[in-house]
Parts: structure tokens; sequence; C-alpha cells
């Protein structure tokens, strides 16, 4: 069978997942409590707002247990690589702040962090060992099956001993811990890094210090489900400075640990950002809306500038820090709709205008006739493209580390994924961009955070009662595509659009 759109040789094929997102659901062991996000979804005032689903990860697809199945799975659809990461709560659920490091910092920020070897054993000794020889088996196995292992650091929950999300919400950010409005943070999460490279360094592949840290500094703080849901839009620059430190400290204790050779990166949510039309003033709402929305930490943490304008005003100081330049070796493209923009006179410059990109209805159509998913996100794939382009300018490695969409029925998302792989196979071979994986969100279905276990993301439906796996069709097109290292001419029809799914009908 011809294939139309051919991937390069040693392109990896992969999923990605959350722990906190699949871990919990099989065993009354595989429960962890000390995060932020398990308190936050337990908090009977956010169940009874309607502000968090009332879902549970107890009652999740139990990955902690069933991983071998899992990648048994994962094997089956012919994967080369995972993307996961180690819970920091379940690692270290109480605190490591007596672990002494060097800091090196002034007025600027934190420079430099020295950690020991010395402070590393005692945070071994602090470490939950049990939890740590289970993720070093998780980890082996996914090796031992001939998958690339990225170990990604941070998917956003934050062992409680750092941030306490009820009691800041319920002061407004005057009582903590406070998560990442606290420098303390910083020091933490390299040390957190530094531990991971030491125990694991020998099993991954490539490194990711976050996954998309402009989600964890705008939903949480603009008044959105994510903890501490508090709208407090003064505080996000800080945090924002502060998360751009965090990942450059962690690169650097990993480069140091596991060697320079160390491919160390960072996943980034990425919505690009159209004009609403062809207007003048559109368009430049539209590249400041791609300056705040995705190019801001990238300047920081590549180019080594910090803008305090934040893409949110027109003006404000570009501090140099050269501790931080060049700290990217590759970029993760999360990749799931795209935004879309309108001139406003007041700051920022740009407004988001409703029925495209993430503010639709649900099971429904955007404005611009396109059909969208069970979370009210339009589907876009040629977005992907756009997303992809924007950072091209940096020349780093990419790839796409997370796409895929909340459809139970799994109406869209055959035709989505091959549409989706389509503009990335463009981007490869028409641009010349260098783009060396795709990643699907996800396996199987899981808890989608504050929505719960009513948004399906898996290619294979989990029932989560007796957390039996079943594959979707999705399933059956990816496994194809991956064996062909490309799309089939069968399958062509799906990479136009519209496609005959979607009313193109000839």
């Amino acid at each position: 069978m011809s294939v139309v759109y051919e991937f390069p040789k040693g392109f990896l094929w992969g999923i990605s997942m959350a722990a906190f997102q699949y871990e919990m659901g099989a065993s009354k062991e595989a429960i962890d409590p000390n995060s932020d996000w398990y308190v936050w979804l337990h908090d009977e005032r956010n169940i009874k707002e309607g502000i968090v689903s009332g879902d549970v990860p107890e009652n999740g697809p139990g990955y902690w247990d069933l991983f071998r199945n899992d990648h048994r799975l994962g094997q089956w659809l012919g994967l080369n690589a995972w993307r996961l990461n180690p819970e920091w709560s379940r690692i270290f659920p109480k605190p490591t702040k007596d672990v002494k490091v060097t800091v090196h910092k002034d007025d600027e920020g934190i420079k430099d962090i020295e950690i020991s070897e010395d402070s590393l054993k005692k945070l071994d000794e602090l470490a939950n060992k049990s939890a740590v020889e289970h993720y070093r088996e998780i980890f082996s196995d996914i090796k031992n099956r001939g998958m690339k292992l990225i170990i990604n650091l941070y998917h956003w929950p934050l062992p409680l001993w750092l941030h306490d999300p009820i009691r800041v919400r319920d002061t407004n950010l005057r009582e903590g811990p406070r998560g990442w409005y606290d420098e303390d943070t910083i020091i933490e999460f390299a040390k957190f890094a530094a531990y991971i490279a030491w125990k694991f360094g020998d099993l991954a592949d490539m490194w990711s210090t976050f996954n998309e840290p402009n989600v964890t500094w705008s939903i949480g703080y603009s008044g959105g489900n994510f903890p501490p849901g508090i709208r407090r839009l003064d505080v996000i620059p800080r945090i924002m400075v502060n998360i751009a430190q965090a990942h450059a400290r962690a690169y650097d204790q990993i480069k140091r640990i596991v060697g320079k050779e160390a491919k160390v990166g960072v996943i980034y949510a990425t919505a690009p950002a159209e004009p609403i039309d062809d207007k003048e003033e559109n368009i430049e709402a539209a590249k400041k809306a791609d300056y705040a929305s995705n190019l801001w930490f990238f300047r920081a943490v590549i180019e080594g500038e910090i803008d305090t304008s934040y893409g949110t005003k027109e003006y404000g100081e570009v501090i140099n820090r050269k501790d931080m330049r060049n700290h990217v070796d590759w970029i993760g493209v999360n990749y799931y709709s795209r935004l879309v923009v309108k001139y406003q006179k007041e700051p920022p410059g740009f407004k988001f205008v409703e029925n495209y990109g993430f503010s639709c209805k649900p099971k429904s159509t955007s404005a611009a006739g396109r059909p969208t998913s069970d979370t009210g996100w339009e589907l876009y794939p040629e977005g992907v493209l756009k997303a992809l382009l924007l950072f091209a300018k940096y020349g780093k490695p990419m790839a796409i580390t997370e796409n895929g969409v909340a459809d139970a029925i799994d109406r869209h998302r055959p035709w989505l994924l091959i549409s989706t792989l389509y503009y990335v196979h463009k981007a490869i071979r028409e641009h010349g961009l260098n783009v060396f994986g795709y990643f699907h969100w996800s396996l199987i279905d899981n808890l989608e955070w504050a929505s719960g276990f009513k948004m399906r993301f898996g290619l294979f439906y989990v029932n989560m009662k007796t957390k039996e796996r079943v594959p979707r069709p999705s399933a059956f097109i990816y496994k194809h595509i991956i064996e062909e290292n490309g799309i089939p001419e069968y399958l062509e029809e799906y990479a136009r659009i519209p496609n005959f799914m979607l009313g193109k009908i000839e």
C-alpha cells in the first residue's frame, strides 16, 4: 500500500501522559493525597460551586498498578517513544527545605544553585523510597520495550508543603505556602530536578522541565478552575519570572548531573493567534497576542531577556539575564486549537473573539463552521503548522508533544489525527522545520483535571469501574500510520479540510 505523506526515518511516534491524571485508581497504595491538585479536587466548596466536577483521582484508570498492561498497548500500537512525569509530591511527600544548597542571587533573581552530592544523599534520605523504586520499574519497562523515554519533571501538581491552594484562595494569597508565587519554590524545584536526574539519568533519552508553564501561571490566577482559583492578574508577572528562572535552574542541574550531552527542553501550550479579519489593527493585535501567549517565555530562556512588559502593556524594561540564555535544547509544542483575536484600545491591545478556538460550545460548531469537541474546543488542525512556525526562528528541534481531542464517541478523532499529521508533514517537507516526533494525548482515558472523567481523550476507552481498556477506531488508524511511518493513500481524504466527515460531499 502506497504512502502519500511519509515521515523522516527515525521519527518518534509516541503518547504523552501526566502522573496525576493516570496513576491512581486501582489500589489504595496508589493514592497520593499530598499534592495541591488532590486537595483542590476534594474541596467541598469547589465541588458545591461547580468549580470542579466532583470526580476524584482515586477513581482513575490506575496506571500506577497497570502500567505494564498499558505499555503492552503502546507496543501493539507500535510506539517508539513515551513521555511522562514522576510526581513531585509522591517522591517528596515531606518538605526538602532543610536540605542546604548554595544559592547565588542578586536583585535580578536567582542566578545559580549549587547542589552537592552530600545534599543529594540527604534528599535521598527524605524521599519515598518505594515510589522511587516503582518509578524505576515503570521507566525501565518502557525502555525494555524498545521505546525512548522522555522524562518531564513538572505537570502541574505541587506538593502541599509548597502550595496550600485552599489557604491561598481563602486569604487571597496573603497566607501560604504560596507555590510559584514564592521564590523558595524555585530552589526546591532545582533540588527536585537534581534528584530526579541523579536517580533516573541512566534511563532518560530526553528531558523536559515543565509541561505548559503558561497554563500554570494563567488559569489559576485569572479566576479559573485551577488551584488556587483566585483572580490576581497583578501577580502573574512575578509567577512568570519565577517559573522561567525555575526552568533555567532545573536545566542547569540536569546538565551537571547527567552531562552536557543531555537534551533538556520545555513543553509549551501553543495556541497561535489569528486576526478576525485582514484589517491592519487586527493583524497587529494577533502579533501582540502571539508574543504574550507564546513567545515571551522563550525570549527569557533562549535569548536571556526578561521583558517586563510581559506583552500586556506598551513599554517595559528588558532585563538581560546571561544566566538564562540558551537554556532550551528542544521545544515541545502542545497544540489543540487556535486563538482568534481583534484589536482593543485598552491593554494588552487585543481581545479574544468568542466562539472560536477554546471558547466555543461543546459538541457544536464554531463561528467558522468547524466542529467543536466535548470540551468546546474548535477543531482546527491546520493551526499546528502555524504553531511550529512560531518557534522556527529559534532553530531548535521540535516535537508535537501533545495533540488530541475530547471525543467520547470517536467521531472526530480519526480524521483530526490524520489532518493534524498532514500539517506536521507539511512543516517538515515544505518548510524544512526540524520536527522529530508526534506524541498523541493520549493512550487511555484519564482524569481531565477540574473537568473530571467526562472528557475522554484516549485512543483506548477506559471503564473507570473495571479498568478495562478497549481500543477506539482511532487507535487502529494511529497504529497503521505508525506501521507505515506516514499517512497511507487510502486515508488521504481525511487530510483535506473540509473532508466528507465535515460536509464535503461530491
